[in-house]
């Protein structure tokens, strides 16, 4: 079976002088060049989004490719489609240049100029450990091959404001509707995923800090699978132990769920440490939890003042999710959008604390009555956020009732009616 290689190099010289060599070498297809590290990305999610048969076996990038730093682009290639060996190219041979690109990783050096058997060599090596890596992905049966899941960040406005277990429902509305879903704890010192579960659990986040290179192997023996599904990647027993989680480790674990989940929801928390805010950061969607009283929401708006000094995010890239609501109270979901300049969810969970309470304090909080209007609420929630498969056919039909259709797909996703 021929070779794919994927060249990613932006000056026109390097890319007649690769390509001149990479005709020549047996069985293999050189594939159109990317020229940037955009154009790069783009082509391998497209095609891995129609199979991962589809990707190359190899990408060989350049080191003056940009506008992303080549290091920073390998580490994207291999978190983000983890069956392509990447090949870097450089004119620095020096052991620090390779230890950098084999913590990103690369899957080979290539020194310039370029030597033919050198070249040859290497090309073989990285494609036989490609197919090899795609032979054990068809067998892993729940490894997701698509372009990249789904990233949703719950953060809380203040403390006791209902963070976790919104964070803990929506991961259980997407994992019911068919779509694989990774819950993270990344609240490191005072995370309470595992209790709201009930589960214990020897590995935690802290266990992947340290790795540079997370391979599905490492992640599978750090992530708890649930008895609904949902895949755990808990915070650690000791709470100090929460400084080991740098924003960068934060960023390659995320990543890495990323790759082999649909949806991965991340509880961040109310206090926004280095890790958090990575994560934050490269979220698809932010959400900021908060209670309609006047600490609560002042809290939101600092938050996300924060965030914008900060450049964490943009207040209009933040949602905030209004929690313990209720008819009478004074501070509305319009006052609250008007007050913190973020959109607000339209979904709203209702203040009934005595629905929950006996499965909060159980550990339970997945066995929630299907009939609970707390859980109707945020199961809807995330059907707005996107994170719900849809039914089949529901395309062809209004917004308002595609809706309901993706709450009659999901176990239990029913909407009380008035």
């Amino acid at each position: 079976m021929p070779t794919r290689i994927l060249p990613a190099v932006g000056d026109a010289d390097a890319v007649r002088s690769l390509t001149t060599l990479l005709s020549q070498l047996p069985d293999a297809e050189p594939v159109t060049p990317v020229t940037d590290s955009t154009q790069l990305v783009d082509t391998l999610a497209r095609l891995s989004a129609e199979s991962v048969d589809e990707l190359p076996e190899v990408v060989i990038v350049h080191e003056r490719i940009g506008p992303v730093p080549a290091l920073e682009l390998v580490r994207e290639v291999a978190l983000r489609f983890p069956a392509v060996g990447v090949i870097l190219v450089t004119t620095d041979a020096g052991p620090g240049l390779f230890s950098a690109a084999m913590d990103a990783g690369a899957r080979g050096l290539v020194t310039l100029p370029l030597g033919y058997e050198d070249l040859a060599h290497r090309v073989q090596a990285v494609a036989q450990w490609s197919v090899g890596v795609r032979r054990h992905l068809g067998h892993g049966g729940d490894v997701f091959t698509g372009a990249g899941g789904t990233v949703v960040t719950v953060s809380g406005a203040k403390g006791g404001v209902g963070t976790t277990l919104l964070a803990v429902q929506l991961a259980l509305a997407a994992q019911a509707s068919g779509r694989p879903t990774a819950l993270v704890d990344m609240d490191l010192q005072t995370g309470d995923i595992a209790s709201f579960l009930d589960v214990q659990f020897r590995r935690s986040v802290v266990d992947l800090a340290a790795i540079t290179d997370i391979s599905p192997r490492i992640l599978a023996e750090a992530v708890f699978r649930h008895d609904t599904g949902v895949a755990l990647l808990l915070a650690p027993g000791e709470g100090e132990r929460g400084e080991e989680v740098t924003d960068r480790a934060a960023r390659q674990i995320v990543g890495a769920l990323r790759s082999r989940y649909e949806v991965v929801v991340v509880d961040c928390g109310a206090q926004l440490g280095g890790a958090g805010a990575a994560v934050v950061e490269m979220a698809d969607r932010a959400l900021l939890v908060t209670t309609p009283d006047v600490v609560a929401v002042r809290g939101a708006k600092r938050a996300v003042r924060m965030w914008d000094r900060l450049q964490i995010r943009k207040a209009e890239e933040t949602t905030v999710v209004v929690n313990r609501h209720s008819r009478g109270t004074e501070i509305q979901p319009g006052l609250v959008r008007k007050i913190t300049g973020t959109p607000v969810a339209a979904t709203v969970i209702p203040a009934h604390f005595k629905e929950l309470q006996s499965a909060v304090d159980a550990g339970r909080v997945h066995a929630l009555d299907g009939r609970s209007t707390v859980r109707q609420a945020m199961w809807t929630l995330a059907g707005e956020l996107g994170l719900v498969a849809a039914p089949e056919g529901s395309q062809h039909r209004k917004s308002g009732r595609a809706g309901r259709g993706g709450e009659r797909a999901s176990a239990g996703f029913r909407r009380r009616r008035e």
